[in-house]
Parts: structure tokens; C-alpha cells; sequence
């Protein structure tokens, strides 16, 4: 049985958590001034906006059988049935929308009669209900639409 995670995006959570208990306490004594924002050299809204239209949509009741079952499972934290569940996902393709390392992370949705881990995958950003499917190895994404 392979170790169990902790799924990014409720790390992620629980940062934010902290964020909103400090604004509501106040600044402390011990708190750093905050940085001076840098010049943008160029709008990265460009590259964002490219790789989010590279993106399609797909109904979660569309998805296959297998894929609630990853969504399942990563909801719960694991156990996860693969040792490469859970690692980062470095989204060298730069069809996702562009983040900073081990923003996402990808797990296995098992495709039945195949002796591999197969091609089919969910990865997960760090917002809630921020999952992509790929069918096909990382070739094409589709955002997980909740609402349908």
C-alpha cells in the first residue's frame, strides 16, 4: 500500500486559513513590511490567457467511471494506487495555466485491461474544484466542470 498525501490544494487551504486569521488579528509587532512590488516587464495575463483557451471543459458526470473514483480518492487524501500518485506535475506541455512548481500535481486514473498505469490522468491545481482530465497523456486537458 503506498503512502498517503495530502492533497496540494488543501495545504493550499490551509494557508489561506492562516492568511485570513492574520488580517483579522492585525498586524503584529514582529511582522515585515511588505515588499515593494517589481515592474512588470511583460503582461503575463499573454501566456495565461493562451493556455487557459488551451484548455476544454468536461461535465464531472461525463467523466469515466475511473476518474470519480480518482476524484474520490484524492478528496479523501489516499491511499493512492500507485507510488507516482500525488507527485508534481511539472506541466512542461504549458497547456495548463502557468503556476510556479508543485502548483499541480497528477494522479492515476486506471484504464481497465491495461497492464500500465495507462494515459488517462487528473491533475489538480491548489483552488478547489481546480481538477484537469487528460485522456491522453498530458496531450490534452479539459477543465472538470462541477456544475454539470
Amino acid at each position: 500500500m503506498g503512502r498517503m498525501r495530502i492533497p496540494p490544494r488543501f495545504v493550499a487551504l490551509a494557508g489561506a486559513a492562516a492568511a485570513a486569521a492574520a488580517l483579522l488579528t492585525g498586524p503584529t509587532a514582529s511582522a515585515a513590511p511588505a515588499p515593494a512590488s517589481a515592474p512588470a516587464s511583460a503582461p503575463a495575463s499573454a501566456s495565461v490567457s493562451a493556455s487557459v483557451s488551451a484548455v476544454g471543459r468536461i461535465c464531472h458526470s461525463a467523466l469515466p467511471s475511473q476518474a470519480h473514483d480518482t476524484l474520490d480518492l484524492i478528496d479523501q487524501g489516499g491511499p493512492f494506487p500507485y507510488a507516482q500518485d500525488g507527485v508534481v506535475f511539472q506541466n512542461r506541455e504549458r497547456l495548463l495555466p502557468a503556476h510556479g512548481s508543485g502548483y499541480y500535481h497528477e494522479y492515476t486514473v486506471i484504464t481497465p485491461g491495461s497492464p500500465t498505469r495507462g494515459a488517462r490522468r487528473i491533475i489538480t491545481g491548489q483552488q478547489s474544484e481546480e481538477d484537469y482530465y487528460t485522456a491522453d497523456h498530458y496531450a490534452s486537458f479539459r477543465r472538470v466542470d462541477f456544475g454539470c
